[in-house]
C-alpha cells in the first residue's frame, strides 16, 4: 500500500518537474523570440511626408556621450548636457539621403553650448544636406556664437524682430585663487614640468601667467579665424565686414538707435526678421500644408535607434569623455576601470577586427591614463589595430591615451597636447598658527608625517618634484615611441602647450584631419576590412542614476545670476576634488575650456 502511494507521488513530482522545465524552457524561448523580433524587425517607420521637411529643434548642449550630471551643478544652474553628436549626424544624413525630405526646419531657439570641433562636423553635414539639392531654414529668437555658426549654413535665416545675432567671439577665463590663498596663509605647494603647464596657476596666482596668457591667446584666436572664416563664406560677405560688426558692436548698435534686430538685418547677419507663426508660413510654402503647420515629421520620431550588430566583422567604438579618473564612473567621466573593461570586450571579441577610441577629454589622472593606454596595447598586441579619434578635446591625459595608437585623426579645431604633469598639494599650517593651534611631532625619518595640516619636509617636497619630472619624461618618451620622434621633438611641442588639431599634425602630434567616421574608415583600412559593421561599446547609466538626474533637472534655482556663478565655481572644484591618482600626479588641461 505504502509503495503504491510512494510510486504515484514519486511520478506526480516527475511530471511536475516535467512540466516545470518545459514551461521553464518555453518562457526563456518565448522571450528570446520577442527579443528577436524587436531586432530584426526594427523601429516602427516614421510617417515621413512625401517632399516633407524634417523638424529639428535641438536643445541644450551637445556632447560626444550622454553623462551622469553632478547634483549640486543642477541645482545651482548648471546646464545639464544630452543632445548627443552622433545622433544629430545620423539624422541629418538620413534626411540628406531621402528623398521624401526636401527641407530641413532649423530651430536654434533653445541650443546651449556647441565645441567648435562639433560645429565644424555639424555645418559640413549641413552642408551636404544643402549640396544634396535640399533647402535649411533657421529661425531663432537670437544668436549666439554656437547658433550663427549653425545657421549660417542654412538658405534662409529668419530672427524674431525683437531678436539680436551677437557670434562675439571665443574667450578662455578662470577663477583665480591666490589672493584668497595668501590672506588666510594656505600654503600651496606646486611640483610640475612645463613652461605651458597652467592648471595650478589658479590656486598660487591672482591673473594669468605671461607664458599661460601667449598659449590661450593663440588657442582662442586660432578657433576664432576658423570661424569667422567659415561664416563669411556661407553669408557671402567678407570677413572685415563680420570682424567690423562684431568688434565695433556697440557702435553700430547706437547708430541703429539700439534697435539690434534691424542692425543684424542691415549688415547681412539675417534675412528677414519674422515671428513663428511667419516662419510657419514660409515652411507651408516650402514643405506643403498640414492643417495650421506645415508637412514635417520630427527628429525624434525620424531617427531611428542604432541596432547592436550580433555577426560578422565589427570595428568597435570605445568613447572616452571626461574627466580622467582612477576606478569605475558612470557615463560622462573616465573612469579608467570602466573604460578599460569597455577595451578589454572589443578585445575580447573575435568579431571585433579593429577599435577606435573616440575621446574627448582634458585629462586628469596620470595612472588612470596609463591603464587605459596599457590596455590600448593589449589590443594591439592582439592583432587588432586601434585609431584614436579626438573629437573638441584630447588634451594632457587625453592626449596620453591616445600617444600609442596606431593612428590619431584629430579635427582641425580639437584642442589637443598640453603635455606635461603637475601636483599640487594646499598646507594650512600657517592658517592654524594664526588661531592659536599648533602642529608638532616626532618621526623617524624626513619622509614620516607629512600632514595637510602639518605641511611638507623639504625631503618630501624634493622627492614629489622627481616623481613629477619622472612623469613628464615618461609622457614625453610615450608620444616619442607612439609618434616616431625623438625625445627632444617631443620636448620642444611639449612643455604643457595647447596646440588646435591641425597645428599638432604639423607638429608630428596627429596624423591626419578628420572626424569620427574618417577614423572609423582609417580603421577599416588598416585591418583590411571591406564589409563590416559598426559597434559601440558602452556603459550605460543606471535607473537610479537616470531617475535622480530627471528629478534635479526639473528643479529651478530663484537666484539664475548666483546659480551661474555657483556652477562655475562648483565645476571648477569639483574637478579638483574628484582627484584620486594614487600619486597624486596629474595630466591635465585646465585652459581647454573656453568661453563664447
Amino acid at each position: 500500500m505504502f509503495s503504491f502511494i510512494k510510486a504515484i507521488w514519486t511520478g506526480l513530482g516527475r511530471l511536475f518537474a516535467f512540466l516545470r522545465r518545459a514551461i521553464a524552457n518555453l518562457l526563456v524561448l518565448l522571450v528570446l523570440l520577442v527579443l528577436l523580433a524587436a531586432l530584426f524587425a526594427g523601429p516602427d517607420t516614421p510617417d515621413v511626408p512625401d517632399g516633407g521637411a524634417l523638424a529639428l529643434a535641438p536643445q541644450g548642449n551637445v556632447v560626444e556621450q550622454a553623462g551622469i550630471a553632478d547634483p549640486l551643478m543642477l541645482l545651482s544652474g548648471g546646464t545639464p548636457s544630452g543632445l548627443i553628436l552622433g545622433d544629430l549626424l545620423r539624422g541629418i544624413s538620413k534626411a540628406t539621403n531621402d528623398d521624401r525630405i526636401t527641407t530641413l526646419a532649423l530651430d536654434l531657439s533653445d541650443l546651449g553650448g556647441v565645441a567648435p570641433a562639433h560645429l565644424q562636423v555639424l555645418g559640413d553635414a549641413l552642408a551636404e544636406f544643402r549640396d544634396a539639392g535640399k533647402t535649411i531654414v533657421a529661425q531663432g529668437v537670437s544668436y549666439g556664437v554656437s547658433a550663427y555658426y549653425l545657421a549660417s549654413f542654412a538658405d534662409e535665416i529668419y530672427m524674431h524682430p525683437m531678436g539680436e545675432a551677437i557670434p562675439v567671439g571665443y574667450g578662455s577665463f578662470s577663477n583665480y585663487y591666490g589672493g584668497f590663498i595668501e590672506k588666510y596663509d594656505v600654503n600651496v605647494h606646486v611640483f610640475k614640468v612645463g613652461t605651458f603647464k597652467d592648471a595650478v596657476e589658479p590656486y598660487t596666482r591672482s591673473d594669468m601667467s605671461p607664458a599661460a596668457r601667449e598659449a590661450r591667446q593663440a588657442m582662442v584666436d586660432g578657433l576664432w579665424s576658423k570661424y569667422v572664416e567659415q561664416v563669411a563664406v556661407n553669408r557671402d560677405m567678407s570677413e572685415e565686414a563680420l570682424l567690423d560688426y562684431v568688434n565695433g558692436y556697440d557702435g553700430l548698435l547706437a547708430e541703429a538707435g539700439g534697435d539690434a534686430a534691424q542692425l543684424a538685418l542691415d549688415r547681412g547677419l539675417v534675412d528677414a526678421l519674422f515671428t513663428g507663426h511667419e516662419v510657419r508660413e514660409r515652411l507651408r510654402e516650402l514643405a506643403g500644408e498640414d492643417g495650421d503647420g506645415y508637412r514635417r515629421v520630427g527628429f525624434g520620431e525620424y531617427l531611428t535607434p542604432r541596432v547592436p550588430a550580433l555577426f560578422g566583422d565589427k570595428i568597435a567604438v570605445v568613447t572616452a569623455s571626461g574627466i580622467i579618473l582612477d576606478g569605475s564612473a558612470p557615463p560622462g567621466m573616465i573612469g579608467a576601470t570602466t573604460t578599460v573593461g569597455l577595451l578589454a570586450d572589443a578585445r575580447k571579441d573575435d568579431n571585433v577586427k579593429a577599435v577606435v577610441l573616440r575621446i574627448d577629454s582634458p585629462g586628469g589622472s596620470a595612472f588612470a591614463s596609463e591603464r587605459i593606454r596599457r590596455e590600448v596595447a593589449r589590443i594591439q598586441d592582439a592583432g587588432k589595430p586601434v585609431v584614436a579619434s579626438m573629437g573638441p578635446t584630447a588634451a594632457s591625459g587625453g592626449y596620453w591615451i591616445a600617444a600609442t595608437a596606431d593612428q590619431i585623426w584629430a579635427a582641425p579645431t580639437t584642442l589637443t597636447g598640453s603635455i606635461g604633469i603637475f601636483g599640487l598639494i594646499p598646507t594650512f599650517e600657517d592658517t592654524l598658527a594664526n588661531v592659536g593651534i599648533g602642529f608638532d611631532g616626532v618621526r623617524t625619518g624626513p619622509l614620516v608625517g607629512q600632514d595637510t595640516f602639518g605641511g611638507v619636509t623639504p625631503a618630501y617636497a624634493n622627492a614629489f618634484q622627481a616623481g613629477i619630472e619622472h612623469g613628464y619624461w615618461q609622457f614625453v618618451d610615450l608620444v616619442a615611441e607612439g609618434r616616431d620622434m625623438t625625445r627632444a621633438e617631443v620636448d620642444a611641442v611639449a612643455q604643457g602647450r595647447v596646440w588646435l588639431g591641425d597645428v599638432a599634425q604639423e607638429h608630428g602630434l596627429v596624423d591626419e584631419l578628420g572626424h569620427l567616421e574618417d577614423a572609423i574608415a582609417a580603421a577599416a583600412e588598416l585591418a583590411d576590412l571591406d564589409d563590416y559593421t559598426v559597434s559601440y561599446i558602452e556603459e550605460e547609466p543606471s535607473a537610479q542614476q537616470l531617475l535622480v538626474q530627471e528629478l534635479l533637472r526639473n528643479v529651478a534655482s530663484p537666484y539664475p545670476q548666483a546659480s551661474g556663478i555657483l556652477a562655475r565655481v562648483n565645476e571648477q572644484l569639483r574637478t579638483f576634488g574628484s582627484f584620486n591618482d594614487p600619486r597624486h600626479m596629474y595630466a591635465l588641461c585646465t585652459d581647454c575650456q573656453f568661453a563664447d
